[in-house]
């Protein structure tokens, strides 16, 4: 989510220290080592490095593969053919970051760029992606698929906001929602969906700009 939630949407709250996960850490991170093949088969390469931060028992390598297993899909973004990406290791090397935070500390990154998530969301700010732990972990109330199906939308979903995409609607009840949809939010009747590309076609909803 590029900012905080939509008014009148109500954020769950709660200690996350009953979890199993930490709610706060030191806000310091370790990056995953090396780097991933170049994927996608034409454009300019967008160069990534990906961060976890320290205390939360995340291993920053599996967060990684992670990362590169669901943007070198080609249901990912590489699918418009206009771009391609590689994750490395060197901060100088990169376009943008991908961080793995707790709620605290992803919300006072957030929070330095404007944007408020009330502990709950992710969000992106230039060459910032900015995941939230508990998201992660739990994904959302109600989502209706499983974890590893949350984990690549908020991905891509963020990923998308660094590539200039903007948020947009679901298109009916009962169709797969928008990659770009704030599904953290709810589905609107939609169905989860974590791809911007389904059947080999961009999948997209009517533009909310602004939000």
């Amino acid at each position: 989510m590029p900012g905080g939630g939509p008014v009148g949407r109500v954020v769950p709250t709660g200690p996350a220290a009953a979890t199993g996960w930490p709610s706060s850490g030191p806000g310091r991170f370790t990056p995953a080592a090396g780097e991933s093949p170049v994927r996608g088969a034409d454009g300019p390469v967008r160069h990534y490095r990906v961060l976890v931060e320290q205390g939360t028992d995340q291993d920053a390598d599996a967060f990684a593969a992670t990362v590169d297993e669901v943007l070198g899909d080609p249901r990912s973004w590489i699918a418009s053919g206009e771009l391609r990406v590689q994750r490395v290791a060197a901060a100088a090397d990169a376009d943008f970051t991908v961080y793995l935070a707790t709620p605290v500390t992803s919300e006072r990154l957030c929070a330095l760029g404007g944007l408020s998530t009330e502990r709950y969301t992710s969000c992106r700010l230039p060459g910032q992606v900015i995941i939230n732990l508990a998201r992660w972990m739990t994904a959302v109330p109600d989502y209706g698929a499983p974890l590893d199906v949350y984990r690549t939308y908020v991905v891509n979903h963020e990923v998308g906001h660094e590539f200039g995409e903007l948020h947009e609607a679901c298109p009916g009840p009962g169709e797969p929602a928008p990659v770009m949809q704030q599904q953290t939010y709810g589905l609107d009747g939609c169905l989860a969906n974590p791809w911007p590309y389904l059947d080999g076609a961009r999948y997209a909803g009517e533009l909310i700009p602004g939000v």
